[in-house]
């Protein structure tokens, strides 16, 4: 089976995206918002850190040189589209150039910021193109009153400054890893997610394509090959969410392949209640020497299958169900096929969808194989409907109760959520709240 798996891994590596997310202008603002005070303290600690007097280098005494206060007036984050992001900064400083004088200058700086991804796969925001300018104002009281100096210009040192603006972004770029980290489903089964290629940035905000990976007892799983390419559907104009997931069908019938893969869905059910008066039990007694309680075992003979429709979420099964007797070897002796279809509910909590099966809409049993002759349809219907209807939602609403951790990045969860189920995909609308350093 390992041999098998390596040599099908490399065609699973070229999928296409099976989810996807855009963080919006609204996003953007308030993730903004949230990170500015600490944006703010990396500034202030920087520029007045003992190696911050090189950023005015044209002091005749280097030794002198001083910063003594910092003040920052403006720091915003915009959206470019086609291009990046758009980092504005303004700093008012204090500095002492020479013995006995003070001088009161604003340092703008203008960065656009754009994400790469790394060779190790994650995303990375970087500074495209960095330009400061420092002007000096006419008084530390009217601090709006200022005039353009050649010579404060002259004293401005672009590779000094520049990196500060570089540290501003190694918070956002760990919380940027945390995005593939792998999350566990069961205890042998991790979900990743996968970042195809570089975000795209739009008027809609910043719109990123994910692939969703799978391991199971810690080897990267082929998952079936989705018949329809995925891409992000387009944001309502109206929308005024921080942030749009999008999870394919494909998505789905992923999550329940890797599910059985981990044998998570191998249900057992003991004691099934069987009234002595149906033929079956007088059957049963030409194999067994006195009355044994009857189980029922049920294994997948094909891969659980998510279908999507307007308002409606529905898993279809395909099981083998085995009835017979013993422990801890079940004697089987009789095998029925039975394929079921059961309503789904999605809701989300934190950054977790859980995903419950509500009832068994149809189903439909025939019989596979039979040690005890003949058996009529009508009779499987009595002896096994009643237990299945219950116990399959039950075993799977067992398995499915901790839920799956959905793209995200740390320190953040997601809240006011909104779920739209549409034919081939789900739409999350929800909010973002985070801690107020995060960035």
């Amino acid at each position: 089976l390992s041999i098998l798996l390596s040599l099908l891994v490399p065609a699973y590596a070229t999928r296409s995206p099976d989810c996807g997310g855009i963080l919006t202008p609204s996003g953007l603002s308030y993730r903004e918002s949230r990170s500015c005070i600490s944006h703010i303290n990396v500034l202030r600690q920087d520029l007045m850190a003992p190696a911050a007097p090189d950023l005015l280098p044209s002091s005749p005494e280097p030794s002198r040189k001083q910063i003594n206060s910092v003040k920052v007036t403006e720091l915003s984050l915009s959206l470019v589209p086609d291009a990046g992001l758009r980092l504005s900064v303004d700093v008012d400083l204090d500095v002492t150039p020479a013995p006995s004088s003070n001088k009161a200058v604003r340092l703008s700086i203008l960065a656009d910021l754009h994400l790469e991804m790394t060779p190790e796969g994650n995303l990375e925001l970087v500074t495209s193109a960095c330009k400061p300018t420092l002007e000096e104002l006419q008084s530390t009281e009217d601090m709006e009153s200022k005039s353009s100096s050649s010579d404060v210009d002259k004293e401005i040192n672009v590779n000094k400054i520049c990196p500060e603006v570089s540290r501003l972004l190694l918070f956002p770029n760990e919380q940027l890893i945390s995005l593939t980290a792998q999350f566990p489903v069961t205890p042998n089964c991790q979900v990743q997610y996968l970042p195809l290629a570089a975000p795209v940035f739009s008027e809609q905000g910043v719109t990123i394509s994910l692939q969703t990976t799978f391991q199971v007892a810690g080897m990267a799983i082929p998952l079936p090959v989705s018949p329809v390419p995925f891409s992000m559907p387009e944001p309502a104009s109206s929308s005024t969410s921080h942030l749009i997931l999008a999870l394919s069908e494909h998505f789905y019938t992923s999550l329940f392949f890797a599910l059985e893969m981990a044998g998570a869905f191998n249900m057992t059910i003991p004691h099934l209640p069987c009234p002595k008066t149906t033929p079956l039990p007088r059957q049963m007694g030409s194999l067994f020497q006195e009355d044994v309680p009857v189980t029922l075992q049920a294994v997948f003979r094909s891969s659980p299958r998510m279908v999507l429709e307007e308002g409606n979420a529905a898993l279809k099964l395909f099981l083998t169900v085995h009835v017979g007797a013993g422990s801890p070897a079940l004697q089987s002796f009789v095998s029925v096929h039975v394929d079921m279809s059961a309503g789904l509910l999605l809701s989300v909590t934190d950054t977790r969808m859980t995903i419950s099966a509500a009832a068994i809409e149809d189903t439909d049993l025939s019989l596979a194989s039979s040690n005890v002759g003949p058996v009529p349809a009508a009779l499987l219907e009595e002896l096994l409907l009643p237990t299945l209807r219950t116990e399959v939602p039950a075993q799977l609403n067992e398995v499915l109760s901790e839920g799956v951790i959905l793209p995200h990045i740390s320190s953040f969860t997601y809240t006011n959520v909104n779920i739209a189920i549409h034919k081939d995909y789900v739409l999350l609308s929800c909010d973002l709240q985070l801690p107020a350093r995060a960035g």
